[in-house]
């Protein structure tokens, strides 16, 4: 994720503080690691220095001095850009589930329990995911981002099924070999 284009995005809507832009990015993807607000300020500070955003001014409300920000037009069409380029599907492999299970099968260890505990695992934050998605009052960001996170465990289980059931075949070869 594309922490730089976020807060652009972000900023799209008006000037804002880097505190606020750091609890819109955590209200706006709530399913996503919170961001530090030293990333913030550092990815704020490589958006001025870049002509992506500038500085509007600063507020002090009585409290510590806060710099309001905002996008410039350079910042605008990086944005757009961005938003416009296709993703490319991840080229390998680089799930963590996937590595266990086949570092699992090469030393001679217990895939099947893993992945029936990795399993009850994916189910149960499942559970919590439409939980959260169907509760009432639940935002549209809460409710795309656990839509997201729903289909992609979901693809994580067919998966474990289908190499549950292949099991048997992939320790043999391994063992022949």
């Amino acid at each position: 994720m594309s922490i730089r284009h976020i807060l652009l995005g972000l900023l799209a809507g008006g000037p804002s503080h880097g505190y606020d832009l750091k609890r819109r990015h955590d209200e706006r993807f709530p399913e996503a690691r919170p961001l530090a607000y030293g990333q913030v300020y550092t990815t704020l500070q490589r958006l001025v220095r870049d002509g992506l955003a500038e500085v509007e001014g600063t507020d002090s409300d009585g409290g510590p001095e806060r710099t309001r920000y905002r996008s410039t037009e350079a910042g605008a069409r990086e944005l757009a850009e961005w938003a416009g380029q296709i993703a490319p599907p991840a080229p390998f492999v680089t799930n963590e589930i996937f590595a266990k299970v086949v570092v699992s099968i090469l030393s001679g260890g217990d895939p099947d329990t893993y992945l029936r505990a990795q399993r009850a695992a994916h189910m149960a934050r499942m559970r919590e995911l439409t939980a959260v998605k169907t509760a009432k009052g639940a935002d549209l960001a809460t409710v795309l981002s656990a839509d997201y996170a729903l289909n992609h465990l979901d693809a994580d289980l067919r998966w474990m099924t289908t190499t549950a059931a292949r099991l048997t075949t992939l320790t043999a070869e391994v063992d022949s070999a």
